[in-house]
Parts: structure tokens; sequence; C-alpha cells
């Protein structure tokens, strides 16, 4: 379990998504505070992992400046967050000896907890749940989860020959565990999703600057 001295997490940041309430291009580029929401994101996140990996289609060469490593979908169609959360397992496997979990953020939360791998971490520690997932303000947040790496083939299965596109419904078929983060002063799981919610995070990163 993640909670063993001998456990490796890597974590994914889950950024390749088309963006298309916010007119397109890549969200976590967007600025709040004056610095990028990934760089927000990467800061919060690189204490809590042993490794750090973006998950984002189409040309590295735009989140160079990160220095972390780049890997796109291991299937093809951006069949959405479960297949990054699957390229994240997969290159776990086959870059980090001893691997036993990936923890996967959405890359546009600028305000994810700093002790959320932690947390749920420890939820799996009594080792009856396979899976950790966040939620707050009684809405679960499946895509901030935790997974071991000994379930990949069966994601790829499932996203491959079962189609399958939503997190709530592969997390469905095993022993979850939800951990649940207050919402005071801010929801943690803020997400930019609409020109609307960078103004609104704007406003918000003033009491949370990092």
């Amino acid at each position: 379990m993640p909670t063993d001295n001998s456990a490796t997490t890597i974590g994914v940041v889950l950024a390749g998504g088309l963006a298309r309430r916010m007119g397109g291009g890549d969200k976590p580029m967007r600025s709040i505070g004056g610095r990028t929401i990934l760089d927000h994101v990467i800061g919060r996140l690189q204490p809590q992992c042993d490794g750090l990996v973006l998950n984002a289609n189409g040309d590295p060469a735009r989140f160079a400046r990160f220095a972390l490593p780049v890997i796109p979908d291991t299937v093809g169609d951006y069949p959405g967050p479960l297949a990054g959360v699957l390229a994240g397992l997969d290159w776990a496997a086959a870059r980090v000896p001893g691997a036993t979990h990936v923890a996967s953020f959405a890359g546009d939360a600028p305000f994810l907890p700093r002790d959320l791998v932690a947390r749920l971490a420890a939820a799996l520690g009594d080792g009856r749940h396979a899976l950790a997932c966040a939620a707050s303000g009684g809405r679960a947040h499946p895509v901030f989860g935790l997974w071991p790496v000994a379930l990949r083939d069966a994601l790829r299965r499932a996203v491959t020959e079962e189609g399958m596109r939503k997190v709530d419904v592969w997390t469905a078929r095993y022993a979850l565990v939800t951990v649940d983060f207050a919402t005071a002063p801010i929801d943690p799981f803020f997400n930019a999703n609409r020109p609307d919610d960078l103004a609104e995070a704007e406003r918000l990163v003033t009491s949370v600057l990092d």
C-alpha cells in the first residue's frame, strides 16, 4: 500500500483536455496571480510525489520550461481523463521500477490540497480498498485519485475494448474510498473551465498564495 515506506507514487497531471468551454488551447497555461495555472499545480504537487509527469497531446515543446516528462495518451481519439490515467500507469510501469501507484490530478485546479496524496494514501492503508479519490462539498472528484499500477491492463481493456470514458464508471468496479476535503476558505478543487472562472480564480488566489 502507498503508506509503506517502500511504496513509490508517481503523479500525473492531466493537461491534455480540449478546453472547449474555454475556447480551445491549453487551460493550464492561462495565468492567475502572475503565474500559469500549471505553475500553481506543479508547485503544490511536486513535494507530494516521488516523480511527476504531464499528460498532454500535441507538441510537448510548449511545456519545455517545466522540465517534466510530457507523455501523450497511449490510446487514440482523445477518450478523456481515463486515457491520461492509463498513460501515467504505463509510464510508471515502464520507467519507474517498483512504482506501486499513480496519483492523478486535473491540470486546471490551482488550489489543490498540499496533503492530497498523503490523505489518499492513508485511506488505502487499511487494505480494504483498491482505489481512493477526493471529494469536497458533497461532490466526488474522481479525477483526483490514487490508482494501483497493477490495474493498468484492466483499465486499458475498459478504455479500448469497452469504450469506457467516465472515470466514476471505472471506479465503481472496485472498492473505492472517498476522502473528503474542507471547502473553507475555498474549495481546493475549484477548476477553471470557463473564462469567468479565471476571473474568480484571480480573486481567490490572493487568499492562498503559494
